[in-house]
């Protein structure tokens, strides 16, 4: 049912978004609904890619008088700064936007000084857990063993022992034997050739 206020037609609209496609929508669904969203609009797009095609259409059809509802600001921007001028220009359309876990957001100065609060802080959460992570990388940059990247599936002990049996029998008997890939056994077999040189 749609608010009408003033000859404006009203409507709540929320907007959900996991950013794995394993994930599920239906948490989220669930607390939009709760507060009143009427029509939600959902997708399944990492943080990481802007082209996201329901937020978009979702931006395209708010006008003045509407609510956009999202449960945390994280579901329709990838950094604070980002929500920020997201929600401000929303704001200055007209619309009014409802974070779950933050409230309600609109133009009162209340509403702005609660905002640039929250913004603030969530800025600060995401660069803190950045450069967490390049402490971390640095740290264990420092053991000889570090490998960036994926982990090795293989041990150093594993590979000597299947080399040392490519001494006397085929990669097919090898694999079948260590069960380590036929690809995994020729570049390792490369490598050491390699090495050698």
């Amino acid at each position: 049912m749609k608010n009408v206020k003033r000859g404006i037609e009203m409507t709540i609209y929320g907007y959900s978004r996991v950013s794995t496609i394993g994930q599920d929508l239906e948490g989220q669904i669930q607390a939009l609904e709760k507060q009143g969203a009427e029509k939600i609009y959902q997708e399944k797009f990492t943080g990481a890619i802007t082209d996201r095609p329901q937020l978009n259409e979702l931006l395209s059809v708010l006008k003045e008088g509407d609510t956009l509802m999202v449960t945390k600001l994280d579901r329709f921007a990838r950094s604070a700064s980002q929500g920020s001028e997201l929600v401000k220009e929303l704001i200055a359309k007209g619309v009014k936007v409802h974070i779950l876990n933050m409230g309600l957001m609109d133009n009162t100065p209340a509403s702005k000084l609660i905002r640039n609060i929250f913004f603030a802080f969530a800025e600060f959460e995401r660069d803190m857990i950045v450069e967490r992570t390049q402490e971390g990388k640095a740290i264990a940059k420092q053991n000889p063993n570090y490998r960036e990247g994926r982990k090795p599936t293989y041990t150093k002990e594993q590979l000597d022992h299947a080399m040392e049996l490519k001494e006397t029998h085929s990669f097919k008997q090898v694999e079948a034997k260590t069960k380590i890939s036929m690809s995994t056994l020729k570049r390792e077999a490369r490598k050491r050739k390699a090495k050698e040189v």
